[in-house]
């Protein structure tokens, strides 16, 4: 922009506009006001016409730049910290409202807010709340964090320095007719394309400032190579500001169909889906394999993509160092020199707190100091034979940011006593972020002793003791107090031995790296003595000038001016500390006047905090100034800081040649200083350069996509005596072509020469060797990398475009961490987020890097309003980088990890997010946008058909998957009866007194038994019942409602003596009867029961008010109360028939809500009893301990029938009696000596949850289960490997043997295949490919391998049962080891469901099957579950090699995702294991998005937490993109009696929005 003189404006009108913009910035006037009085002051000064750049349509209004501080008149309240002009450009902000407007025209993204319990975001906002004073004001450490935030004591001005910039832009556009900026275009977006848009953005390609006085001269374009990068070189500056839309809920956010976002769950959900329907990016071609089928996409390069065309650089040499004659030999010599020569002259000026001088250091003193600090650290500690440090030690130094003086004796000393000092952050707490890794560093060097003040040491955490405790990671140290009076003064012929620099370490400067890892970089002494030499030169540095260093002293720009060089050319500097700056941040310019400082040393953040404070001063005057070292002036976003500043400050004296940014790094030292020049006719160097460009690591002056450019300042030319190379940022060091961005390397004395003890990292940074085109070294000496990324421009100028540690390479493109920094900034208002406080990080999630942003919120911003920021942020980001965020997460104010100088401690942070315990209180993840390499979804193939060569038990050259039990044997006894009840009747003559059954309660002692005559004589009493007060006849079915134990045996056998069909059912829960009782009734009308039968308690339960307001109590058929028998006996017995007539029905819940009742023959339950009396080994001696629900399946089997046919004796224990007493089950197992006992997932989980801390105490008690021979688990699931073998290895040390635990397997066709029982080999266990088995293939891998999953085989086949493993969809038989549904064929099948509730046509076939090809005569029933068979190398008792069957998951419970088949329990493993605070997860599908529900065992602080981890381990597990998380309380998630999820139930729940979930995150 054209530079003051040029404006036909007088001063004092120029500066009333400059005030009406603050006050209009600060809210002191309206909008209004501010015109009026505008338009007055200027009117006389306008063309009547408008200005032919503008538009003459737009109207008046719409023109006037408002400044971001009125981003809209309605939010007048002082806005609390402005915007922070290092990261503010103007073409950034415009650039960000374009994209975003570009985004709202492409179709609203309507995206779904998450939903956030009540509780939650009260607490959330509560405990963020900060008073104002207490904000941080911080600077930046870390290369990916933004700086802290701008504003003073919470109390921010917009800067005013938008006043003149925004007036004289639109004044002398308004004159001249054109834009003379190029990189503004204020109007563009606003002017709803008009014209004046086009117009402009040609003006904007082509216009480059020449020198302001002279508006006819052509613009400098120096053209460079066949690309022409155009480098203009403005003299005034270029940050106009743009009015931001209007923001807040402009429009209401909408769903697909219209529904308000506040609507239901089910609404937000709906919308979610619509908004996943928008078309993703474009399919790519390639692939990499990831170990197997499932091909993971590798991102191709886009063949459009912009290249590098240039010629090969070439390697820019600095001036020549000229040597001075009367440059000092070493630095230690210059001290010497001016302590003696000049030992009155100011070396260092401290300011306290209030801006005072607090204490001026001498050479004199300095000199004197050093000498006294060297003697004492050499000869006072240790022993005269045993000193604790000799020359070439390392030594810590320890000080506080307030106190330089301290810090420069104690340096000095240390090279004065040849010793290495190493400058680290004083550890306030013993927690500080990054402490520990400061420690390793110590340690690494071998640092005893730590140098440190008074005053630091006394601020020191201490023990009780009074000793200053050992920091975590940290070595022992000795801490020596540096003062004057706390050392001895060296005697008189002692004298430091002073050397010419040589090749020694002279120091070591700690840096940290992107993970955290803090190095030591040496620097020896000859760097050192060169560093300052190029310094003096550059900087043009003379004796006695004045400098104000604003620095960090001890480490980098600030050490290398402010202790070093400064000594070396006995200059006067004047430290301003941190704390100072924090109260005052004009001090630093102050002082400038105040001393007439020719030097000042800042970074972009101090001149960003003047230009904040700057209004209250009238008296400024900067012409001393000869040179502002900009320290951070290779930060891409520190120009609009220097033009900022150049801007205000240029009518308070300031020269425009005065800036100068430079750029350095721990490696390399100084890399490129711009110098000083008086010759304004070499104004500095800037490049426009594109953003997709940089993104591929080329250099593009942008053409067609104006906004998303990238403006960068040049840093000078190399140092003196420096050569400086661009070389590819990864593999070999190949010099890069001119257009392509790099990292710089710098050939030099003066670099640090090795990460301190580490030769591998040393050798690829300190000693690289740059290769030309054809693979030769460009020179003989090697380079050090400098971390930074740029390139060289014309006239040998350094432009750096970011920093290696900031660099994410998403999908083989480049992004600077820094640059998003500023995008996410840019998004107005900064209402809802702190501006210094963001994090930029990238994560690997599934081969790839993802872009996490983290950023504070304020206070009292509300939920719609940092969810609209969020989300606008992730537009703007994808609109201007073309990437997409992973995650946005807001956390409370004050609660990122910071460093030592108040910047984001971004490695810490990172580690936080990773492992979930950031705590934020708002999250939005987009995975559905940013993950393109997910494999394509699988296209299933045709399988084999009958045609195919099927040889005796061969398919396609694999075994037949089929095996069997053995065979059912010859008959005993009792085997020749047909029915139950005859047994029962026969063994009440033959053993009458034989005890059957024992009850336990939950004290262990006995609360009933019956014998064979009781239970005969009480079942005999029960059916006079049933036919006189039932009047029922044969065959009706009968309702049986007891709690587990003796009536309901009983009842059981007194139905069959009625010749009844009995139904066993779950009685209601008395606490929970809304929800129980409905099933009951369910069940009574589904299996179209005549009576009910039950016990007196539960009669009047059915009839009480809260039954009656659950179900209609005037339904219920008949009901019996068994606890009133009739005393006389029944006339005669039924006696039944037909074998094949129905014995009892079995009724159950399936986990997907399904009720199915089977029908189970006379045949069929004496076949089972059998099949397990002989499997288990059981007759009348033997006594086996039930813990489980006897209401279906095989629970049922076990706990009413086996004992009446087999005749051994059961020892019932009812599972809720646990609750009572966890021990129960064991303490019985080991009383009564049992060696059989059958359990439930829910009992073992009781077990290993319960009875985890009280071993020791159970073996004190005489727990033994060593003669435990079988302990089975009954279940219809796979076998939960996880929880049985922490049960085996928690009682392995009360004798348990880990053999003893198994399986069971039953369903509902049959209600058991498989049973381990007593003979036998041992359970085995696979281990299958996870990624194989979506796949519905097996692949064995070994165990540990990645992806695998372990199997464990589901017990023995019973005998008399067969199994085939078929393919579900053809019906083909199928090899060995091929995964398959179970199909299976026994005399214990069910035969036939009695109705299954809802579906009453449902399949015929799971009961009568028949192979498509190979044995189609066989009637096979399908069990509904996929598994294989695979033959073990060990042996049956038949001497058969043993067929091992591995259940793997239910078919109905499957998800079908991508084409893939999923098992809920694999999912729910893997979100398990993320984090301490999951107890328990469970997941369905609704409209093709997975919903994962976790339940947060902790705060509600930690739920959000989850989210990302969840969705990350999804994504690297099972290749699946989470749609919806759900966080609940503990025990949220349904589960059955069986201990398995309901997850059907879970997921009605969720869309009936019943779950009162603590946080619903939306994935997008």
């Amino acid at each position: 922009m054209a530079d003051r003189d040029t404006l036909p404006l007088p001063l004092e009108v120029r500066d009333r506009l400059a005030e009406l913009e603050l006050e209009l910035s600060e809210g002191d006037i309206t909008q209004k006001g501010y015109e009026k009085k505008r338009s007055k002051l200027i009117g006389a000064f306008l063309p009547k016409a408008p200005g032919k750049g503008m538009d003459p349509s737009v109207p008046h209004e719409r023109r006037t730049p408002v400044t971001p501080g009125s981003s809209s008149r309605y939010h007048r309240r002082r806005s609390s910290g402005s915007r922070d002009e290092r990261y503010r450009s103007d073409v950034h902000t415009e650039a960000v409202q374009a994209a975003l407007a570009k985004q709202k025209e492409r179709g609203k993204m309507a995206v779904p807010m998450p939903s956030k319990r009540r509780s939650l975001v009260v607490q959330s906002s509560m405990d963020a709340y900060t008073p104002p004073g207490e904000e941080h004001i911080g600077h930046q450490d870390t290369s990916s964090g933004s700086e802290e935030e701008g504003s003073m004591q919470g109390e921010g001005t917009p800067t005013s320095s938008q006043g003149s910039i925004n007036m004289e832009n639109w004044i002398s556009r308004a004159i001249h007719g054109s834009t003379t900026s190029s990189t503004t275009s204020s109007s563009s977006t606003q002017s709803g394309g008009s014209g004046a848009a086009s117009r402009l953005a040609d003006v904007m390609g082509q216009t480059h400032l020449g020198k302001s006085e002279n508006h006819s001269t052509p613009p400098d374009v120096t053209s460079y190579t066949t690309d022409s990068i155009q480098v203009e070189r403005p003299q005034g500056s270029t940050t106009a500001s743009r009015a931001t839309p209007k923001y807040g809920n402009a429009e209401l956010m909408e769903t697909g169909d219209g529904v308000p976002v506040g609507g239901r769950v089910s609404a937000k959900i709906q919308q979610l889906v619509n908004t996943l329907k928008r078309p993703k990016r474009p399919p790519l071609r390639e692939f990499f394999v990831d170990d197997f089928e499932e091909l993971l996409e590798v991102q191709q390069p886009d063949p459009n993509q912009p290249k590098a065309e240039g010629a090969q650089m070439l390697a820019m040499r600095g001036e020549q160092l000229g040597v001075v004659t009367n440059w000092p030999p070493s630095l230690e010599a210059a001290l010497q020199r001016w302590g003696t020569i000049s030992p009155k002259a100011p070396c260092l000026t401290t300011m306290d707190t209030n801006g005072k001088p607090l204490y001026i250091l001498t050479y004199g003193k300095l000199w004197v100091r050093s000498m006294k600090v060297a003697y004492n650290i050499l000869h006072k500690l240790g022993s005269k034979q045993e000193p604790m440090v000799r020359p070439g030690d390392r030594v810590a130094l320890v000080f506080p940011n307030n106190d330089p003086a301290a810090f420069m004796v104690a340096f000095y000393g240390c090279l004065l006593a040849e010793l290495v000092p190493v400058p680290i952050e004083v550890p306030l707490t013993r927690k500080d972020a990054g402490s520990q890794q400061i420690g390793f560093l110590l340690g690494s060097c071998g640092v005893t002793v730590a140098l440190t003040s008074d005053a630091c040491h006394k601020g020191l955490p201490k023990s009780t003791t009074g000793e200053i405790p050992q920091f975590k990671g940290w070595p022992k140290l000795l801490w020596f107090v540096t003062e004057s009076k706390h050392l001895s003064k060296p005697p008189r012929d002692w004298f430091p031995h002073i050397k010419d620099a040589n090749n020694d370490t002279a120091y070591i400067e700690y840096k940290t790296c992107k993970d955290g890892s803090v190095l030591g970089v040496t620097v020896m002494r000859i760097a050192l003595l060169t560093h300052c030499q190029a310094l003096t030169q550059s900087c043009g540095y003379t004796e006695a000038e004045t400098i104000v260093n604003v620095l960090d002293f001890k480490k980098d720009v600030g050490l290398w001016h402010g202790i070093l060089t400064s000594v070396m050319n006995m200059m006067h500097v004047i430290s301003i500390p941190y704390s100072l700056m924090k109260v005052n941040p004009l001090s630093w310019i102050q002082k400038v006047c105040q001393y007439k400082a020719k030097v000042a040393c800042v970074k972009s953040r101090d001149m960003h905090w003047a230009l904040v404070a700057h209004k209250d001063q009238r008296d400024i005057n900067l012409s001393s100034l000869r040179m502002l070292v900009v320290a951070d002036g290779s930060n891409p976003w520190s120009i609009s800081s220097c033009d900022a500043f150049l801007n205000v400050f240029q009518s308070k004296g300031l020269k425009p040649e005065v800036i100068c940014p430079c750029a350095s790094s721990p490696e390399a030292l100084t890399v490129a200083i711009r110098r000083p020049t008086d010759d304004s006719n070499q104004p500095p160097g800037r490049g426009v350069l594109s953003m997709q460009g940089l993104s591929h690591g080329v250099i593009r002056v942008d053409s067609e996509e104006k906004l998303s450019v990238l403006t960068l300042q040049d840093v000078g030319t190399a140092m003196p005596g420096a050569l400086v190379c661009v070389v590819k940022p990864d593999g070999v060091p190949q010099l890069c072509k001119t257009d392509e961005i790099g990292e710089l390397c710098v050939c030099s004395v003066a670099t640090g020469t090795s990460y301190y003890g580490l030769s591998g990292m040393t050798k690829n940074t300190f000693e690289v060797f740059p290769m030309n085109s054809v693979g030769a070294p460009i020179s003989e000496y090697p380079f050090t990398r400098t971390g930074l990324l740029g390139f060289v421009g014309p006239g040998g100028l350094c432009f750096i475009a970011g920093k290696m540690d900031g660099l994410m390479v998403v999908g083989g493109r480049r992004h600077n961490a820094d640059d998003i920094v500023a995008t996410a900034l840019a998004v107005e208002p900064m209402k809802f987020v702190y501006r210094g406080r963001i994090a930029v990080f990238s994560i690997t999630v599934l081969h790839d890097e993802r872009i996490v942003v983290v950023a504070e919120q304020r206070p009292d911003s509300t939920e719609e309003d940092s969810f609209q920021w969020m989300s606008r942020v992730l537009q703007a980001i994808d609109g201007i980088h073309q990437v997409g965020v992973y995650c946005l997460a807001l956390v409370p104010s004050n609660t990122l990890p910071k460093t030592p100088l108040g910047g984001i401690h971004l490695s810490e942070s990172k580690q936080l997010f990773l492992e979930g315990s950031l705590h934020p209180c708002n999250v939005l993840m987009c995975p559905h946008t940013c993950v393109t390499n997910l494999p394509k979804p699988r296209q299933k193939q045709p399988e084999i058909g009958p045609a195919s060569v099927m040889v005796g038990n061969l398919v396609s050259g694999k075994r037949i998957a089929q095996a069997s039990g053995r065979d059912l044997g010859q008959m005993e006894d009792n085997d020749q009866f047909l029915f139950l009840s005859e047994v029962l009747q026969w063994r009440a003559q033959t053993t009458p007194d034989h005890v059957l059954y024992t009850l336990l309660n939950s004290r262990g002692t006995i609360a009933s038994s019956l014998s064979c005559v009781q239970l005969h004589k009480r079942a005999e009493k029960i059916a006079t019942m049933l036919a006189e007060r039932g009047h029922l006849q044969d065959g009706d079915h009968v309702a049986l409602v007891y709690p587990p134990g003796i009536d309901l045996i009983a009842a059981f056998y007194g139905c069959l003596y009625a010749g009844c069909v009995p139904i066993t059912v779950r009685p209601p829960h008395p606490q929970n009867i809304a929800t129980t009782l409905p099933t009951v009734k369910m069940i009574v009308e589904v299996s179209r029961s005549a009576c009910m039968m039950t016990t007196a308690v539960i009669c009047k339960l059915l009839r009480s008010k809260e039954a009656s307001a659950a179900v209609d109590v005037r339904t219920w058929p008949p009901v019996l109360d068994t606890d009133d028998l009739p005393k006389k006996k029944p006339p005669l017995l039924y006696k039944p028939s037909n074998p094949d007539t129905l014995a009892y029905l079995d009724f159950s819940v399936s986990t997907t809500g399904m009720l199915a009742g089977v029908k189970m023959s006379h045949t069929a339950t004496s076949a089972f009893c059998r099949s397990i009396k002989l499997q288990c080994e059981l007759y009348p001696s033997r006594e086996v301990a039930i813990c489980l629900d006897p209401y279906c399946g095989l629970g049922f089997v076990i706990w009413c029938l086996c004992s009446v046919y087999s005749g051994h004796q059961s020892i019932l224990i009812p599972p809720s009696e646990l609750e009572v007493n966890p021990a129960l089950w064991l303490l019985a197992v080991s009383q009564y000596k049992v060696r059989d006992t059958f359990c439930s997932y829910s009992v073992m989980e009781l077990c290993t949850k319960g009875l985890g801390l009280q071993t020791e105490s159970l073996k004190s008690r005489g727990l033994d289960l060593s003669r435990v021979r079988t302990c089975v688990v009954v279940a219809e699931e796979r076998p939960r490997i996880a929880l049985t073998q922490s049960f085996s290895k928690l009682f392995k040390d009360l004798g348990l043997h880990p053999r003893a635990v198994s399986t069971s397997f039953g369903c509902r066709v049959n209600l058991a295949i498989c049973l381990q029982g007593t003979s036998g080999p041992d359970p085995t266990t696979v281990y299958v490919d996870m990624r194989a088995l979506r796949h519905d293939r097996v692949r064995l891998v070994e165990r540990g391998s990645p992806h695998s999953l372990p199997l464990m085989e589901s017990g023995k086949i019973l005998p008399g049962v067969r199994i085939i493993i078929a393919n579900p969809e053809t019906k083909g038989p199928l090899g060995d080891s091929h995964l398959g549904e179970i199909w299976v064929c026994s005399g214990h099948n069910a035969s036939g469901y009695f109705t299954v509730y809802g579906d009453e046509a449902l399949q015929s076939d799971h009961f009568n099957s028949r192979l498509s090809f190979g044995d189609t005569q066989t009637i096979w029933a399908r069990t509904g579950y996929l598994g294989f068979l695979r033959r073990t190398e060990l042996t049956d008792a038949s001497g058969e090699r043993h067929d091992a069957l591995y259940v793997v998951g239910a078919l109905d419970e499957a998800m079908e995702l991508r084409g893939m088949r999923y098992h809920p329990i694999d999912i729910e493993t893997s979100v398990i294991r993320t984090h301490k605070s999951i107890t328990e997860c469970a997941v369905f599908t609704w409209t093709n998005l997975l919903v994962v529900v976790v339940e947060l065992d902790g705060s509600e602080q930690e739920a959000l937490d989850l989210v990302p981890l969840v969705t990350n381990v999804v994504l690297e597990e099972h290749y699946l993109i989470v749609g919806v998380v759900v966080v609940v309380d503990i025990g949220v998630i349904p589960i059955n009696s069986r201990g398995e999820k309901q997850r059907m139930h879970l997921r009605d729940g969720f869309l009936a929005d019943q779950l009162d979930p603590i946080y619903v995150a939306y994935n997008m």
